[in-house]
């Protein structure tokens, strides 16, 4: 809905168009029906690396919350929680790098989300992660790299 406000307010798209879009972005049940309803307007600057950062506590991060293209997210101690299943995901892909020294993670992420975790090296406990049997087409790819010190990262897809 904001990348369709933006849109309009820099005179890229009519009235008309974004009360369209913003019928289909309300109304769209599926991630690919959120992206035709956007995949017309002007890209944002997909090139900055959007960081979050803690040296102790907790990072969190769940609700209707935009998630960037590319997220760092930086832990020396503490728990990482990143909730995607009601994000807006925006981008076909979307990279995120933990850097992370101890504490656990743990990542949501929608049911049709592709999780790519090749480049995440674990140093203390292994990654739990189950992958989809048969993942849906149309959705995200998520891309997770880093290091993990002495936690463990726990990723699941969401029920609904």
């Amino acid at each position: 809905m904001q990348r369709l406000q933006e849109a309009y307010a820099q005179g890229h798209i009519s009235h008309e168009e974004m009360d369209g879009g913003l019928h289909q972005v309300l109304t769209a049940k599926t991630h690919s029906e959120l992206m035709s309803a956007v995949a017309s307007l002007p890209e944002g600057n997909a090139s900055t690396t959007s960081t979050i950062a803690a040296a102790s506590g907790r990072i969190q991060r769940r609700g209707a919350w935009r998630v960037p293209r590319s997220l760092k997210v930086e832990s020396a101690f503490g728990r990482v929680h990143l909730d995607l299943s009601r994000a807006v995901i925006e981008h076909p892909v979307v990279d995120i790098e933990l850097q992370l020294g101890t504490g656990r993670a743990k990542i949501t992420v929608p049911r049709d989300t592709i999780v790519d975790v090749e480049n995440l090296r674990t140093g203390w406990k292994d990654l739990l992660y189950k992958p989809q049997r048969r993942p849906r087409p149309g959705g995200p790819k998520i891309r997770i790299s880093g290091a993990m010190g002495y936690g463990r990262l726990k990723i699941r897809h969401a029920r609904r």
